[in-house]
């Protein structure tokens, strides 16, 4: 078994050898636009395939999703190292948001603000749902801030455990948001449903043809959700890389790897983590929203813990700081869990669902034997591990 693993590593090191030997203008150039004219082009290259190992148009949604809500958890776990548990919380703000102003829920109340594809006279209350997705990273951003103050205090295995209280006390709040002081906020274990869809509206489609009035209508609704996802992944994928190499963002890693240090140096550290837990928490309520929008329901069984371990083992398994890493991370999980597994199960005539949390197991502890810094780490990261695995050169007594 040892044998093996030390294969497995020497073949993954020949691997990254041959990539660095790539000219740099490839590397950072070429492969990153072919890539992207890839996803873009996606939908029509696969749009006729039947083989069901190739990712559905439903599939690439969902992977667009929780690549998005990584890339904000790896806010907080990759750039400023605080464990975080409870990302859920952030997820079902979001999602509720788009409950709360884009459905009947306020019936026979009626507001209108630059709703698409929404008759004029249908109650409830309907924003426009772009603006919606904005409103709704505003909201979650503001409870992160409400549960960042009183928690950010703690360290380590602390501030786990309390981010795990909030994210079981959510899907229970909403569950019994029937009745919240004796009105109906998010209707209890019914959910809100339906949810007004994406669209651009009459006008702008008049002007610009290719841009659809309303999703729903569409023959190919699907399409039109993945590149509207693409996008929400690469504004989020933007700024996190500014944020990166920003002031701000080696505050961050300055804390990860020293806290105390950091706070010698004049690095306020309440603010700093409390900054890393908003925008995280801001990126997850926009995935949130769109991933609600997207399903045209939210419940509160779709915000259990597993969800906050799932983006979690998402960026441990792409490679945590590494916004590259915990997309690949994303997608790959996000790809296996709602349909590469399914796929092999139907190959094998084998119910797989049943062991879909073993495989996952399985995929984090081999990770962690044969390669415990992620798929595509980060620079330092790197360094640390590969140091660590160094012999200690043998001191010859005099």
């Amino acid at each position: 078994m040892t044998q093996v693993m030390e294969g497995a590593r020497r073949q993954w090191r020949h691997i990254t050898l041959q990539w660095a030997k790539l000219p740099h203008w490839f590397r950072r150039i070429v492969l990153p636009l072919a890539f992207l004219a890839f996803l873009i082009f996606y939908p029509e290259m696969f749009a006729s395939t039947t083989n069901a190992y190739v990712p559905s148009m439903a599939t690439m949604v969902v992977m667009a999703v929780f690549a998005t809500m990584a890339l904000g958890l790896n806010v907080v776990v990759g750039y400023c190292g605080l464990l975080d548990l409870g990302y859920v919380a952030f997820y079902a703000a979001g999602a509720y948001v788009a409950g709360w102003f884009a459905t009947l829920q306020f019936a026979p109340h009626s507001f209108h603000f630059g709703a698409v594809a929404v008759l004029p006279v249908l109650p409830g209350y309907h924003v426009n749902v772009w603006l919606l997705m904005l409103i709704a990273g505003l909201f979650a951003l503001g409870i992160g801030v409400i549960i960042g103050l009183p928690t950010l205090r703690l360290r380590g295995d602390y501030l786990a455990i309390v981010t795990l209280g909030f994210g079981e006390i959510i899907p229970q709040a909403v569950n019994n948001g029937d009745s919240w002081f004796g009105h109906n906020i998010t209707n209890g274990p019914n959910g809100l449903t339906p949810i007004d869809s994406l669209g651009f509206g009459n006008t702008l489609h008049g002007w610009f043809a290719f841009l659809p009035a309303n999703y729903r209508v569409e023959v190919h609704v699907q399409n039109y959700y993945y590149w509207s996802g693409l996008a929400m992944l690469g504004v989020t994928l933007f700024c996190c890389i500014r944020l990166r190499d920003s002031r701000l963002g080696r505050a961050w890693v300055a804390i990860r790897e020293d806290e105390i240090a950091a706070a010698a140096m004049g690095i306020p550290l309440m603010r700093v983590k409390t900054l890393s837990y908003a925008i995280g928490a801001f990126f997850g309520g926009v995935a949130g929203c769109f991933f609600a929008i997207y399903k045209s329901s939210t419940f509160p069984s779709d915000f259990s813990l597993n969800i906050s371990i799932f983006v979690l083992c998402m960026v441990i398994l792409g490679g945590m700081g590494n916004v590259w890493g915990v997309m690949l991370g994303g997608a790959v999980l996000a790809y296996l869990n709602y349909q590469g597994l399914g796929a092999v199960g139907n190959s094998l005539k084998l119910d797989v669902s049943t062991y879909s949390y073993a495989i996952f197991g399985a995929i984090i502890v081999i990770m962690m034997l044969l390669r415990p810094e992620g798929l595509i780490p980060e620079s330092r990261r790197k360094a640390e591990f590969e140091e660590a695995m160094e012999p200690e050169p043998e001191v010859i007594p005099v």
